[in-house]
């Protein structure tokens, strides 16, 4: 069992970048057994949100590199 999880990550490694996310999103996803639905509710409320004030062009959006670099310090 452990070489199949093994050889599954590694598969996974080689998906681009947005196909691990979406990967690795639905695999937290499967871990909650329980859905608050007045946390989603709220989510999706802000979610619609910020959508609206990017179209709006109400934020200054920055590349994922970037911003991970300003988490990271550096």
């Amino acid at each position: 069992m452990k070489q199949n999880i093994v050889e599954i990550l590694k598969e996974a490694l080689k998906l681009p970048p947005e196909a691990r996310a979406a990967l690795a999103g639905t695999l937290l996803d499967s871990l909650d057994e329980t859905v608050d639905r007045d946390a989603e509710s709220a989510w999706e409320a802000e979610v619609v949100m910020r959508l609206k004030e990017m179209d709006e062009g109400k934020v200054n959006l920055i590349p994922w590199a970037e911003a991970r670099a300003r988490i990271a310090g550096q």
